[in-house]
């Protein structure tokens, strides 16, 4: 399979201070996007709401982040990162403010929908910086430790608000982030460059093109559909669970307490953060190993994912926290493979679509099947056979995906034997 070239960027310490501000608001966007976890509870006394309404916030913006991620990646080819990465802070930070000060439910809404568009800007800017600033074998590594931060971000930046939210309040906790995040918009002004000095010469954005042209050129390529299929059989399963059903499964399908099941999920969670640097290092070694490496990640969740929906009677505990194990590690090492593949047979200038499409697979997946998880279990009367009912759908995903990344890992090697 072939890498496509880029623009060599030197990898020394303005490729680090660049990469660390814009991962530093990548860690911000994430405290926005799980801001809600914490505050749940106040905001549905707030907006005088139910449970149900109030889950359609999370849902929203996650929807909002996953619709938006080919427009994302065409406005980076198009504008550069450094601009896109500054629009996505101040949509955020509007947002943010908009949430702090809402009157009602209606409010609170829009608020969401800013905080998820500025969030859909962020990520895929940041590893397009890692691609114009490293060589292109150090950028398997960057992207693994991009993913470091980001999983850090979803264990760790929660706790902050709810600190926040319990010694100054609502109002000031929220206009904190708000202006937190203006203060890295400026930051990401006065730092981040689209590319180094000494590629002045080479143009980093892409010469204009249609969307429908963008979207071909990416879908033709090898890479970008690998890492489509592979990004949507790895990433999606644990995202499922970290969004809504890890904890209720761990507790009603598992027979875990409360309290091992929110110590197990996030220990599982940040255990495997640091596989990330470790893949990347390899991949940026020996990139012949990621077909190996992408199809075992694939094969072995899918195996997993039908022994807990096929189980009889459920699976036993023990095996159903390996299933989530082999999740976690997936989604961790998603990113670090998905996206090197996803810059294969791509220009450098129009890695952004690609990304995206990348990025949209797997959020599409992980959406689809929570949404679906969500509908079934509502209909069932509880147990772990429901839940095994109800993760169906994620087992399918994965098992196809699997499918589909044996079809275009096989068909990439008789190219690149051809």
């Amino acid at each position: 399979m072939n890498r496509a070239a880029s623009v060599p960027g030197s990898g020394g310490a303005r490729a680090w201070l660049v990469w660390a501000v814009a991962v530093a608001g990548y860690f911000l966007a994430m405290l926005h996007r799980n801001g809600l976890g914490v505050a749940a509870l106040e905001a549905q006394s707030r907006f005088d709401v139910g449970p149900a309404l109030l889950s359609l916030l999370p849902m929203l913006q996650l929807l909002v982040y996953v619709l938006l991620q080919v427009p994302a990646g065409l406005l980076a080819d198009r504008l550069g990162p450094r601009y896109t990465l500054v629009m996505g802070m101040v949509a955020m930070a509007a947002g943010s403010c908009m949430f702090a000060l809402a009157p009602g439910i209606e409010a609170a809404v829009a608020g969401r929908f800013l905080i998820g568009l500025g969030d859909a800007l962020v990520f895929l800017n940041v590893i397009r910086l890692a691609a114009l600033w490293f060589p292109r074998g150090r950028y398997a590594l960057v992207s693994g430790l991009t993913g470091v931060v980001g999983g850090t971000g979803q264990v760790a930046s929660a706790a902050p608000l709810a600190w926040a939210l319990d010694g100054v309040g609502w109002v000031a906790a929220f206009l904190t982030t708000t202006a937190l995040t203006v203060l890295m918009a400026l930051l990401v002004l006065l730092v981040v460059r689209d590319r180094p000095a000494g590629a002045a010469g080479r143009s980093t954005v892409a010469d204009p093109i249609s969307v429908w042209e963008a979207l071909k050129e990416a879908l033709r390529a090898d890479g970008p559909r690998i890492g489509m299929a592979h990004h949507a059989a790895v990433m999606a399963p644990f995202t499922m669970m970290m969004v809504l059903w890890g904890y209720p499964y761990l507790v009603s399908g598992l027979g875990l307490s409360e309290a091992t099941a929110a110590l197990t999920l996030t220990g599982l969670a940040a255990a495997a953060l640091w596989l990330a640097p470790f893949a990347g290092m390899v991949v940026g070694r020996w990139p012949g190993v990621r077909p190996y490496m992408a199809l075992g990640l694939a094969f072995t969740l899918s195996l997993g994912w039908l022994l807990l929906v096929a189980w009889p009677g459920g699976l036993p505990a023990p095996l159903g926290v390996a299933v989530l194990t082999a999740s976690a590690a997936g989604q961790t090492l998603a990113p670090t493979i998905s996206f090197d593949f996803a810059r294969d047979g791509i220009p450098a200038s129009r890695t952004g679509v690609a990304s995206g499409l990348v990025n949209m697979s797997g959020f599409t997946t992980a959406l689809l099947c929570t949404v679906a998880a969500g509908a079934i279990l509502q209909a069932l009367p509880g147990g772990p056979v429901s839940y095994q009912v109800a993760f169906v759908p994620m087992a399918a995903c994965s098992s196809v995906a699997t499918l589909v990344l044996i079809v275009f890992v096989r068909r990439a090697r008789i190219r690149a034997r051809a």
